[in-house]
């Protein structure tokens, strides 16, 4: 069952970027000169916020992410031997009171 539960959480966070884009621009009414058609057309205006990408956030947000399911599986491995170490102890106990 937590399989499974996993398996839906990791879809939805895998799925979320694509949800998180926005619309692309619609369309000029009038269509570009041939200036434009043919080669680069260096842009005067300035760019405003939305030009640009906030790329040292987003890094680090990757990052960072990166790093917690990074130390949550180590946690888990280390979670999972800890629990099988007790039970070869167990069983090892077991069959050295069964030789007696």
């Amino acid at each position: 069952m937590t399989r499974i539960l996993r398996s839906i959480v990791m879809m939805c966070l895998l799925a979320v970027p694509a949800f998180a884009q926005e619309a692309p621009p619609a369309q000029p009414a009038n269509p570009p000169t041939a200036a434009a058609q043919d080669g680069f057309v260096p842009v005067d205006a300035p760019m405003t916020g939305q030009d640009t990408i906030p790329a040292p956030r987003l890094v680090a947000i990757a990052y960072g992410f990166i790093w917690v399911v990074l130390l949550g599986y180590v946690w888990s491995v280390r979670s999972r031997l800890a629990r099988v170490e007790r039970e070869m102890e167990a069983v090892s106990r077991r069959v050295s009171a069964e030789k007696r």
